[in-house]
């Protein structure tokens, strides 16, 4: 039980923090990671799990992550949150790597904390 009270408590702290940026952002152009983090926070519990399939609100997050990254400029961005948060998570890689495709989505942007994000067209 206290597993699972530190995920909800680590869940809640991002959630938090993704709001005050979305706040901060203001009149900033471009995807920020406080807008990452909140489409992707759903994701949490399967990615660091990798049981079953991903929550259907994840992947509303996932495509709406797909919706606001239509330049590669926005896919660098993203792509740079994304690895930042899977280095926050003990994120199961091939649960990363399956979240797009099990969500029916192809986001243009790897889920890994391995990737060069320069890289993403």
């Amino acid at each position: 039980m206290v597993k699972g009270a530190a995920s909800m408590v680590a869940v809640v702290l991002v959630i938090a923090l993704a709001v005050i940026q979305l706040v901060t952002a203001g009149g900033e152009e471009g995807i920020s990671c406080g807008q990452v983090d909140a489409y992707l926070i759903p994701c949490v519990p399967y990615l660091t799990t990798g049981a079953g399939d991903p929550a259907p609100k994840c992947c509303e997050g996932v495509r709406s992550l797909k919706a606001n990254t239509a330049t590669a400029d926005d896919r660098r961005a993203a792509c740079g949150c994304v690895k930042a948060a899977a280095g926050r998570y003990p994120v199961k890689d091939d649960a990363a790597s399956s979240l797009p495709t099990k969500c029916g989505v192809d986001i243009g942007i790897p889920i890994s904390k391995a990737i060069d994000c320069q890289t993403i067209n």
